[in-house]
This record gives structure tokens, C-alpha cells and sequence, in this order.
């Protein structure tokens, strides 16, 4: 294969190996891209025909209301090959924060990109429109950020919103919110939009979901709210390794007391772990090394919506249900020793009634007639 596709674009494959990319990476990456996204070992040929044989999918990355986090998160995924060969998995003919070109240039190549692959580009969206002041708190090429993403929008064949400003305002959005910040899909209202939230999102759950719409050409299944299914449908609770010292009513008091040197559950301390589903315990940070819960510091639900406005970050949660118990942690504790001491007494009362029971001397019926 001369690494070229009908209408001359490029594979994937044929970038990567022009940049010294052996194919024994090139497998490995694909394996490693089909466990993280859930599927099978087979899935791994044909995620690697499709990088052989496919081209790359033209992106066009907007960047709004945000601080860039996304793409830092994006480019340091640590899928086995490196930073370069992960970008050129797409064709990223649009981005102003990390492309040459820049002024007039660069919007020469974002409408030249928009009419060359129109209906065959994905619009990838980083932050948010302000909408108040008819959306001048963000302008972008000369005019508002707002009228460029929904012109964007019209023409792409998927819109994805990387991470929690796009997807549900984030801190721009938080009250008393001046300028007017919504997520992307408050003015996008025709469109499916892939939400992909996170402060910033896992850099594999990013890379996975670009490589499963280029090996399928297609969306991937959603949950009820736009999310990738294969990476929010477990919440950071249900993979975390100190579950069992939630269950087992064992938790961290204070910072650095004895029980956080134990690595007991953060729950006392403000983690939103029960209530924030993403894949951080799953698939962690910098390569699989950790996670903000491993590293001591409980999870902030940074991928839900309105996170900022649900009071401190170490405010705890109260309202947690676990196993049909409907009470907070102190009266699960309370209601676990009220269960010891009930033990404890029935205990007490099987051994007076055996005493009772087989000596002679303490029976009622002691010098009553046979």
C-alpha cells in the first residue's frame, strides 16, 4: 500500500511510519486502544485496517470561553506511541493555538477546510460561548466566538465537546456567570453533540474516542446525556480502591491523620467520587501512574454538571444511598456499633439462658414435686 486513499489524502499509518513508528507499536497501540474502549481483541484488526486504509478525519478544534487544559490533556496521552504520531491520527487543519499560521491565514484555511470536507470533518469544541453583550466577551477572528461555532457546526459530521466548559459550562458558567456562558449545546440545539467532560478529560478517553470514530466512521453509544457510554457509565466510586473501606465504614477524619496513612476513603473529606461518573480509577493519569484519589486528595466531580456550584470542594456529600442504607456516614457508623452492641447482649443473654439451663441449681423448678 502507498499510504494514500483515493482522493490522495494520507493514512494514518503511512504518517506514522514516515516518523520512525515501527509496526510492532503500531499494534500495540491498537490493542491498547481496543481494551480502553471496551471491546475485544479482534476489534484490534480492524481498528489497524482502518488506520491503514483510511484516511485522516479532517478536524477543525475551536476554542472558546476555556484555559486550554483539554489540549494539554490531549497531547500528553500515553498510549504507546508518541505525542506527533497521535496527532496525526487526525488531520488537524484548524487550531489557533497551536498551528503557524495565524490572522487572516489561519481563517483563510478554517473556510477552506469548512467547503473542502464539508460533511466529512469533525468541529472538536474546547470552552464556551458567552452569550450576553450579543456574545463580545469572546471574539475570534473578528467576531464572536458564538457565530463561528454555530457556522462551524452546520457543515460537520460530528461535534464533540471536549471537556466539562463545553460540555456543561464549567467555571465560566458559574453563578453569578457575568458574561453570559453556556455549553455548546444551548446553541447547537439540532445537533447530536458528543460530550466528553472532565477538568480536563482523561487523554486516553480523548484519543480513544477520535480512533473509534475513525476505525467505524460513526458515533459511538451515548448515554441519556451525550456521554460516551464505554467511558461514564460507572461512576469513579465503583472502580475506586478504597471502596472497601467505604463499605466497611473506614474513613480519613482529617488530613493526614492515621487513617489517611491507611488509605482510608475520602468520603469525610469532601470526595465526589460516589457521585461523579468518568473513568479517572479506571484508566488514571500520566500513563496509568495515579489519580487525584491516590494521590490523597478526594475527587472534586469536576466532569458533572454545575460542579462549581455545589458548594466547597470539601463540603461532604449527605445523601448518599449504599446497599439500601439511607443513612450519611456518622449514623451508618452509629447504626454498625448500635449492631455490635445488640450482638454483643444477645450474646450475653444465650449464655445466662444455657447457664440457666443446665445448672440445677439456678432452675425455677428447683424442690417442686416429680
Amino acid at each position: 500500500m502507498d499510504g494514500f486513499t483515493g482522493d490522495g489524502r494520507e493514512t494514518f499509518y503511512s504518517v506514522i511510519r514516515r516518523q520512525g513508528i515501527t509496526r510492532r507499536s503500531f499494534h500495540k497501540f491498537c490493542s491498547l486502544t481496543a481494551a480502553s474502549l471496551g471491546l475485544g481483541p479482534l476489534t484490534a484488526s480492524k481498528i489497524a485496517h482502518a488506520l491503514e486504509t483510511k484516511p485522516r478525519v479532517p478536524v477543525i478544534w475551536l476554542h472558546g470561553l476555556e484555559c486550554t487544559c483539554c489540549s494539554e490533556s490531549f497531547i500528553r496521552s500515553a498510549h504507546p506511541l508518541i505525542k506527533d504520531a497521535l496527532l496525526s491520527m487526525i488531520s488537524l487543519d484548524y487550531d489557533h493555538m497551536i498551528m503557524a499560521a495565524a490572522g487572516h491565514q489561519a481563517e483563510a484555511i478554517l473556510e477552506e477546510t469548512r467547503a473542502k470536507y464539508k460533511g466529512g470533518y469533525v468541529l472538536a469544541v474546547e470552552g464556551n460561548p458567552p452569550l450576553n453583550e450579543d456574545g463580545m466577551f469572546c471574539i475570534d477572528g473578528g467576531k464572536p466566538f458564538v457565530e463561528k461555532l454555530t457556522s462551524m457546526a452546520e457543515e460537520a459530521m460530528a461535534i464533540v465537546a471536549w471537556g466539562t466548559c463545553a460540555s456543561w459550562g464549567c467555571v465560566q458558567a458559574a453563578q453569578p456567570n457575568p458574561t453570559g456562558a453556556v455549553p455548546i449545546d444551548k446553541v447547537i440545539t439540532n445537533r447530536q453533540i458528543i460530550k466528553v467532560p472532565g477538568c480536563p478529560p482523561v487523554a486516553e478517553v480523548m484519543s480513544s474516542l477520535v480512533t473509534f470514530i475513525t476505525t467505524f466512521g460513526k458515533l459511538p453509544e451515548l448515554d441519556r446525556q451525550g456521554r460516551p457510554s464505554m467511558f461514564y457509565s460507572e461512576r469513579i466510586h465503583d472502580k475506586c480502591y478504597r471502596r472497601s473501606h467505604f463499605d466497611a465504614g473506614q474513613f480519613v477524619e482529617e488530613w493526614d491523620d492515621t487513617n489517611a496513612r491507611k488509605g482510608y476513603c475520602l468520603y469525610k473529606m469532601g470526595c465526589k467520587g460516589p457521585t461523579t461518573y468518568n473513568a479517572c480509577s479506571a484508566l488514571r493519569w500520566n500513563g496509568g501512574v495515579s489519580f487525584p484519589i491516590q494521590s490523597g486528595h478526594g475527587c472534586l466531580g469536576c466532569s458533572e454538571d454545575s460542579f462549581w456550584d455545589k458548594g466547597s470542594f470539601y463540603d461532604r456529600l449527605t445523601t448518599i444511598k449504599q446497599f439500601g442504607i439511607e443513612e450519611n456516614a456518622d449514623e451508618i457508623g452509629m447504626a454498625a456499633a448500635g449492631v455490635v452492641g445488640l450482638t454483643v447482649a444477645a450474646h450475653a443473654a444465650v449464655t445466662a439462658l444455657n447457664r440457666l439451663t443446665h445448672r440445677p441449681d439456678l432452675r425455677a423448678d428447683k424442690g417442686k414435686p416429680s
